[in-house]
């Protein structure tokens, strides 16, 4: 007698509104040293299913959208209001990382202060959980464990915070953010790049050829997920000869909020004048899928590296910020109000 076991493998897929904010004491001399490119005491990003939504830093004290589709939010008053936030929060840090360096017997030196927070949300079976960590010099501070709504330190020097912090009229109000109002804001932002995808113009795919010799790249600009596939194929089959494929490049930020990568393909002339080399690239908000076919016309000969034309933004910190909040209040448990230590 036989029998046949079947498994069926069930893929769940999160949405996710991630936020970070980093702050660090700078050394005078090192300040100086990197003038050109100073590294600021604080900065701020949100980022959303892993694409980065805007940034803030102490030195420009600007909140800069990092997608066309934010723009619009931008243009709100409240944008302003969230950007004083960011600036207070700021200032909170920068007390908190003294009393951090005093609890761990520091009096000079380089230091980090970091919080991570934020919400997940499944979209099939309406699962939501929150989540705020906090991390000093790169390892673990403290914790907001959610199921029991109390905060658990990760050193000896976080339990006079956490004594502080587990106030139970607070942490109420910061499980209600969690639960609430973070993912409200992350169906608003899903929804407003949702609309914007699909009025956004497909992107640009370029054939680049360096002086002739037998590599071709598919150059991409322009698009707005990091999800975007793109693909070499020959006569309509994906390619798998990992002599003809060279390992793709990295995805590049575009100043502008898009992005943009080069997948090279080796092949010799005789080859693709004989069969059909494309470069394909899909996504689900295309209305259709985009395929550039090699050929002599559609070739771009280039004498130098590739560059993009827009400005690619660096930072030494990722950060995550939350979505909109307000200061009215005296509470600092709500995100995106920060408080002491």
């Amino acid at each position: 007698m036989r029998s046949v076991t079947c498994f069926f493998l069930s893929i769940r897929v999160w949405r996710r509104l991630r936020n970070f904010y980093s702050t660090a004491t700078i050394l005078k001399d090192l300040w100086i040293k990197f003038m050109d490119f100073p590294t600021p005491e604080f900065s701020a990003v949100t980022t959303l299913d892993g694409q980065q939504m805007d940034y803030y830093d102490s030195e420009t004290k600007k909140l800069i959208p990092r997608q066309v589709w934010m723009k619009e939010i931008a243009s709100n008053g409240m944008w302003k209001k969230d950007s004083a936030i960011r600036e207070h929060v700021a200032q909170i840090y920068k007390t908190n990382i003294a009393v951090l360096m005093q609890r761990f017997n520091q009096t000079r030196g380089v230091h980090t202060y970091q919080r991570m927070y934020g919400c997940g949300w499944d979209d099939e079976t309406d699962i939501k959980y929150g989540f705020d960590q906090y991390g000093y010099d790169g390892e673990d501070f403290l914790t907001l464990d959610m199921k029991n709504s109390s905060y658990t330190a990760s050193v000896p020097q976080a339990q006079t915070t956490v004594q502080k912090w587990n106030n139970r009229e607070q942490l109420a109000l910061l499980l209600l953010y969690f639960k609430h109002e973070c993912i409200y804001w992350m169906k608003e932002f899903l929804n407003v790049s949702k609309a914007a995808f699909e009025k956004t113009e497909p992107p640009e795919v370029s054939l680049l050829q360096r002086n002739q010799d037998y590599y071709v790249e598919c150059h991409v600009t322009g698009f707005h997920s990091r999800n975007t596939t793109i693909t070499w194929r020959e006569n309509g089959q994906a390619i798998n000869d990992s002599r003809k494929l060279v390992k793709p490049g990295k995805i590049l930020p575009n100043g502008d909020g898009t992005f943009q990568k080069n997948v090279t393909l080796y092949v010799l002339p005789d080859e693709w004048r004989m069969d059909q080399y494309a470069c394909v690239v899909e996504h689900k908000s295309f209305t259709e899928t985009i395929q550039k076919i090699l050929t002599e016309d559609e070739i771009r000969i280039i004498k130098s590296k590739m560059y993009s034309s827009q400005k690619t933004f660096k930072t030494s910190m990722i950060v995550y910020r939350t979505a909109m909040g307000s200061t009215t209040s005296d509470k600092c448990a709500s995100p995106p109000k920060a408080c002491g230590l």
